[in-house]
């Protein structure tokens, strides 16, 4: 009995510092959604749900309470750096299966397995964000696109998302062929090394040369295409518009974070040797995207590829963070506005999700006159869009004041004054949709758009609409409020080097 009281605190201790801890929580509640998904024959849904978001919760609970140690093993890096993206990833996740589960649930789809790819493409995100050796990069890369190539085709009987995952599976094959013989050009060189700092121990940057610009150029490409960086962005405006809201409003995001933290951590860790060269590669990248999203985002007339096209530019902006850190500040800019993107953006998509599956249609001229329909659908773009747009006063503003104010400082002299341009021509397509909403004058019948519902829905179910319009306020809210907060957001993400 001694022995057992013993050992108890030593284990509990042993998992508290156990790095990998959140993701195994994570594991966990995926093996009980599936075991109580086949005992009850699919009937529990709520019961689903709930331990998702309970795994979700906790995990995320957990990795706060980790965030004082910096853990490392052979294979998994953890620090400031990789727990604030995971953190990002859980908070990604918990927002998108919240707004989720009534779409789902009035599409008469099961929620099963949608809970099930959601977890495991958060899940392959965290270990992404986090992972040291090139197998790990890899088969997490893997983990997140396989998932999100299923999440895009989950509505079966849509031509349209059966399309989508083709488009996304043949392009996400297409980029992760890229990126094994960018790896396979570094595993020879390096003496058969996997981990990323012995890769950067071994490799003589005079002797092997040629290898390792051809590594960086294929890791680029292969990185660029999960980004969705000009000109590697083709599947973006299809993929979003073809894919169920709630999965579209998932995609957005999390590409925004586990992409990133992953090309951040390669390209900082492995090709210290060719800073100037792989810095000028991402910066003309960025450029090119933020006035292609920009422009081509002002001709449509689909919200989904409206939103997938800034999309585009959004992820051009966020690697001018990446571009301006600093032994002073880290990546604290890049961070910060991916934190406040992360709200802006799936608060934009939970006012979407409601509207399409009541009316059946993404059209932007269906949103006119939308104030004397439902004034509370109304009020959460009215928040959200300017802050989009980077209008002071939301939280957009500040994210992007202090985005571009360093990247100006790192010498980002032709990115930041494109970013300006592109921002106020951003702020145009956002507010056309407002002022639709306000003052257009719909085509449709006048009555309430909560009677209306698509072929996908069932007559015998109704939306939960007040728990939509609570977490549509809390999104605006949060994403409003947070640009009041900016100074302790960026605090704690000072000093996010590896």
């Amino acid at each position: 009995m001694n022995d057992i009281n013993f050992s108890l605190p030593k284990l509990i201790f042993t998992l508290a510092n156990l790095s990998i801890l959140p993701e195994i929580i994570l594991i966990l509640g995926l093996a009980a959604i599936i075991l109580i998904d086949l005992s009850s024959k699919g009937k529990n849904t709520i019961l689903l749900y709930k331990i998702s978001m309970v795994a979700m919760s906790v995990s995320a609970v957990t990795l706060l309470c980790q965030w004082e140690f910096s853990i490392a093993s052979e294979h998994f890096h953890t620090g400031d750096f990789g727990n604030i993206f995971r953190f990002f990833l859980l908070i990604c996740s918990l927002l998108s299966v919240s707004s989720s589960v009534d779409y789902i649930l009035c599409s008469k789809m099961a929620l099963a397995e949608f809970l099930l790819f959601k977890l495991t493409a958060g899940l392959g995100g965290m270990v992404l964000s986090c992972a040291n050796d090139l197998v790990t990069i890899y088969v997490s890369l893997e983990f997140l696109a396989l998932s999100s190539c299923f999440l895009s085709g989950y509505t079966k009987r849509d031509m349209r998302s059966n399309e989508a995952s083709m488009k996304f599976l043949l392009m996400s094959g297409a980029s992760s062929s890229f990126l094994l013989y960018g790896f396979s050009s570094l595993y020879g060189p390096s003496g058969g090394q996997l981990q990323l700092d012995e890769i950067v121990d071994r490799i003589i940057p005079n002797q092997y040369a040629s290898a390792i610009y051809i590594s960086a150029a294929f890791i680029m490409a292969g990185t660029a295409f999960k980004l969705s960086l000009f000109p590697f962005h083709q599947w973006t405006p299809d993929v979003y518009e073809g894919s169920p809201t709630p999965v579209v409003a998932f995609f957005s995001v999390t590409s925004k974070v586990a992409a990133p933290a992953s090309f951040t951590r390669l390209f900082g860790l492995i090709f210290p040797y060719l800073s100037n060269e792989w810095h000028i590669a991402v910066g003309l990248l960025a450029t090119f995207s933020m006035i292609l999203g920009n422009l081509i985002a002002v001709t449509q007339r689909s919200v989904k590829r409206m939103l997938a096209y800034p999309s585009i530019s959004q992820i051009g902006y966020i690697m001018i963070g990446v571009l301006a850190a600093d032994s002073g500040n880290g990546y604290a800019s890049m961070i910060t506005y991916t934190f406040i993107y992360i709200l802006m953006n799936l608060g934009t998509f939970a006012r979407i999700t409601p509207f399409g599956l009541r009316t059946g249609t993404d059209n932007i001229r269906d949103y006119a006159g939308l104030y004397m329909k439902d004034p509370v659908l109304t009020f959460s773009p009215v928040l959200r869009s300017p802050s989009l747009g980077g209008m002071p006063p939301p939280s957009g503003f500040f994210g992007k004041l202090h985005l571009f104010w360093h990247g100006w400082k790192a010498g980002s002299y032709p990115s930041v004054p494109v970013a300006l341009v592109t921002s106020v021509i951003s702020i145009y397509y956002y507010l056309k949709i407002i002022k639709s909403m306000f003052t257009g004058k719909s085509g449709r019948s006048d009555t309430p758009i909560t009677s209306r519902q698509n072929s996908l829905v069932s007559p015998s179910i109704s939306i939960s609409k007040n728990s939509l319009e609570i977490a549509m306020i809390i999104r605006a809210l949060a994403s409003t409020l947070s640009g009041i907060f900016i100074d302790p957001i960026i605090e704690i993400t000072r000093n996010t080097f590896f």
